[in-house]
């Protein structure tokens, strides 16, 4: 989310959806249009690139491979630059305002082979971590109705859509590992109802941005945590991205919030945020989180609190039985209670047996650690000794709660 400086109350969230051929994002776009509307918000929605050139009259049979290659080059500028109109008309907007875009950067990167992708990204200066996840406050994959609910599946309310569900479920795994790495993923899946997966499609919007709609939207979707025994070969995972992590936490003027800096980063190119935890009057964690500059790290790192360890991570993410999986392989130099730490993050519905069959096999998931202050960051990186019972017994106000999301 990003703030105009003369209007610092009024917020730009940039969402991608994207998915498989009929996954909803149609009717997506439209019942957010009008829930964001209805609470006030200016609502923008960028046009799927490819189906307006599509429509123009592109057949990709007819193009020669050098035609095809330069096509999709061209189809990537044309969605940046049709993303930069709305994303500057938003800038200016004197209300909060949501931008959806149906389908983001990431997504050409699954139509076309590693090699030219590469070469694309190479010959524009282009780079993962600048068209992923610094571009977008959030992506949200809707899976495919041929994975879970084939009976609804059909091709003809697109004219640019020709899937058969073989097909539209192999399109749908590739758009949403094209997006893998992103910090802040959701995938709504097929297991409830189409209304229900609308409703939950808009809860997670809104449990990013930090909007409260009490049972409103309620889907039980909650953040579990589990500690992993080991680290599997890297051939036994489906396709990952891994990224350099490095927390510091910053001396706050009370105990009860906490402050922190993120820096993460693949091959040299990094993003950064600053979060910040508190309580509100209704005692729950409130984590507002902010994208800040290069500049703004460096200048907020004096402010380091000096009873805690730099915290510093291998961070793997990678989609896997329609679940979004951070797994973070905590590194040294460390506190001895992080050596060997591994854990294993997503949000869900699912509970019971269901959950667990849908876990990593190639993992040894040894326990769920979901709230449990051992295994907060925060503690973990104090430099001082603790116990469990003493943390207990101290009752850190901001940690082991549920959090609201917020980017500011």
């Amino acid at each position: 989310m990003t703030q105009d400086p003369e209007k610092k109350d009024k917020t730009v969230y940039r969402l991608v959806l994207t998915g498989g051929p009929c996954s909803g994002k149609t009717t997506g776009q439209a019942r957010l249009c009008t829930f964001f509307e209805n609470l006030g918000w200016k609502v923008y929605r960028v046009p799927e690139a490819a189906t307006v050139l599509l429509n123009g009259g592109v057949r990709f049979p007819d193009l020669t491979p050098n035609e095809a290659e330069k096509f999709q080059e061209n189809l990537l500028k044309t969605m940046m630059a049709m993303e930069e109109t709305y994303f500057s008309l938003a800038s200016t907007c004197n209300r909060n305002c949501l931008v959806i875009c149906d389908r983001g950067t990431m997504d050409a990167a699954a139509f076309i082979p590693k090699e030219v992708w590469e070469k694309m990204l190479q010959g524009n200066g282009w780079n993962a971590v600048q068209l992923r996840d610094n571009r977008y406050n959030q992506v949200v994959h809707l899976i495919t109705a041929a994975n879970g609910a084939e009976e609804f599946y059909n091709v003809e309310d697109n004219s640019c859509r020709t899937e058969g569900l073989d097909l539209a479920r192999e399109r749908d795994l590739r758009a949403a590992e094209a997006w893998v790495g992103h910090p802040y993923i959701d995938v709504i899946d097929n297991s409830t109802d189409f209304d229900t997966k609308l409703r939950r499609l808009i809860a997670s919007v809104c449990r990013r941005i930090g909007i409260d709609t009490g049972d409103r939207l309620a889907t039980n979707s909650h953040k579990l945590k589990f500690l992993v025994s080991s680290l599997a070969p890297d051939d036994m995972f489906p396709p990952f991205q891994d990224f350099e992590v490095v927390h510091d936490y910053l001396v706050t003027s009370s105990p009860k919030i906490q402050a922190r800096l993120r820096k993460r980063g693949q091959n040299g190119n990094w993003s950064y945020m600053h979060t910040q935890r508190r309580r509100d009057v209704d005692s729950q964690v409130i984590e507002v989180k902010r994208q800040i500059t290069h500049r703004d790290y460096i200048n907020m790192l004096s402010q380091r609190d000096e009873k805690h360890h730099r915290v510093l991570k291998l961070r793997r993410c990678f989609m896997l039985n329609n679940m979004y999986m951070q797994m973070d392989i905590y590194k040294g130099p460390c506190h001895p209670r992080c050596e060997g730490l591994i854990l294993l993050e997503t949000y869900t519905t699912l509970k019971g047996s269901e959950l667990i069959g849908r876990l990593p096999a190639f993992l040894n998931v040894t326990k769920e650690v979901t709230g449990n202050p051992s295994y907060s960051m925060f503690n973990l990186s104090f430099k001082a000794e603790w116990t469990p019972r003493k943390l207990k017994n101290e009752n850190n106000c901001v940690d082991g709660a549920y959090t609201t999301i917020i980017q500011n």
